[in-house]
């Protein structure tokens, strides 16, 4: 059986605090939910590792859902000097109808911003969106993005609800080889590519708080709809910095994008010692860890 990337179920995110993280995203982004729960045996020891504790909770937004973790014991804090381009870089692109109207209310909530001098707008060349790029109270990164008529998945332009935010278009994370990792994620993993553009300007400059960026922007489809989907940033210019030591499931900077899949076992036969056995969870599920070619965190689910 050929490998096939149904879906981006949702993205993990570890947090040092699961319910003040949890109102952040709530109060702050719009998100729903939140309760927190004891991990499943299965998910916590294929994170983990045996006699790890993992709490979590799941927030949705519009028709998308994320998952924060919180690690006992904890892993390491997210690097305080990181920059978009670090390959341990990923973040969530929050869609809003009202640009402004969401920029004030992360405003209001003292956010960290990457971006410099608040919401830019990308030239034609690079789609003509609006976005923003931020921090959350863990340090994780996050865009606020606005797609102009006519553009990306129609659902973003469905009428408005009258809600500052609607859902997550896509998780994009930094990556040092751009052929390299859309053969990971096409020929193992299955994801069609849909798109592959090389973004530079002032204003990708300041979005991504730079100098001289010039960076690959690779967009990866699930077979089952374009949204959410996985986006990769290559950065040519400025180069960013690879982990200084091998990342684990429990430090703050490791997301995991959680994706349905068909034919696990054979994608983890492929990947051999680069994955963690099949785990199998409370609900008879069977899930796996892998990690992509720079050390990105997968969790692959069985579809059933």
């Amino acid at each position: 059986m050929t490998a096939r990337a149904l879906r981006l179920s949702r993205v993990g995110r570890t947090v040092a605090d699961l319910s003040r993280a949890a109102a952040f995203y709530r109060d702050a982004l719009g998100f729903t939910g939140g309760d927190a729960i004891e991990a499943d045996p299965g998910w916590a020891e294929m994170l983990g590792g045996p006699g790890v504790r993992v709490r979590t909770c799941r927030l949705r937004l519009g028709r998308q859902e994320m998952e924060l973790a919180e690690f006992d014991p904890p892993g390491a804090p997210y690097p305080s000097d990181s920059t978009a381009a670090d390959l341990w870089f990923q973040h969530i692109a929050i869609v809003t109808p009202d640009m402004d109207a969401a920029y004030r209310r992360l405003a209001a909530h003292g956010v960290a911003p990457i971006t410099q001098g608040g919401p830019r707008r990308l030239p034609a060349s690079t789609g003509r969106v609006t976005a923003f790029k931020f921090r959350d109270p863990d340090f994780h990164p996050l865009e606020l993005i606005q797609f102009p008529p006519g553009t990306a998945d129609p659902v973003w332009q469905e009428p408005a609800s009258g809600a500052l935010t609607i859902g997550f278009d896509h998780s994009a994370l930094s990556i040092a080889d751009a052929a390299r990792s859309i053969g990971f994620y096409t020929g193992v993993l299955g994801f069609a590519l849909a798109s592959q553009q090389v973004n530079t300007g002032p204003e990708q400059d300041r979005l991504d708080g730079l100098t001289g960026v010039a960076v690959d922007v690779v967009a990866l489809r699930p077979m089952r709809g374009q949204t959410p989907h996985v986006e990769l940033l290559g950065y040519r210019t400025p180069r960013g910095r690879g982990a200084s030591a091998t990342p684990r499931p429990s430090d703050i900077a490791a997301d995991r994008l959680i994706v349905q899949v068909e034919d696990l076992a054979g994608i983890l036969e492929r990947l051999g010692a680069a994955a963690s056995p099949i785990m199998t969870l409370g609900d008879g599920g069977r899930a796996a860890l892998v990690r992509d070619p720079d050390g990105h965190f997968i969790v692959l689910t069985e579809a059933r």
